[in-house]
This record gives structure tokens, sequence and C-alpha cells, in this order.
């Protein structure tokens, strides 16, 4: 089909200079311009999903959690 379009001078001259350097008509390259334009918009990918592995535990008699340079002096082995 053929149409008549106005375009700004120096998009038109860049789409010309990028044709040229593709080796293809400005047709054909206008309309691969309008096929990518109208594709549906791809999905972005499913969002990642962290599986955290919980396990009920107690607490040992005689430690602090609130204290935390007690539960360092007992993970390195110092009392």
């Amino acid at each position: 089909m053929k149409t008549t379009l106005n375009f700004d001078d120096h998009l038109i001259r860049a789409a010309k200079v990028r044709a040229a350097e593709d080796g293809e008509p400005l047709t054909r390259l206008i309309e691969r311009a309008i096929r990518q334009y109208l594709q549906p918009p791809q999905r972005a990918a499913a969002p990642f999903k962290l599986n955290l592995v919980t396990k009920k535990t107690r607490t040992l008699p005689g430690v602090d959690v609130a204290d935390r340079n007690s539960l360092y002096d007992l993970m390195d082995g110092l009392e």
C-alpha cells in the first residue's frame, strides 16, 4: 500500500543512512520499525522466589540472644 507521510528532515536523513549501511531500502527499514513497535510487549521473567528452609529449635540454657557479645563469645568457644 502506498501512503504519504511527513517526517522530520533529520530523522529521515538518519534513517536513509542507516538503511544504506544495512543494505536495505528505506521502506523495509520503516516496515521493520513499525512491526517491532506493534509487537506485544514481552513479559518479564517470573520473579525470583527464594524458598527458605526453617527449622524449629530451642535456645540453649544460659544463652541471651539479646547480648551480642556473649553470643560471639559462645560461638568462638570463649566464656
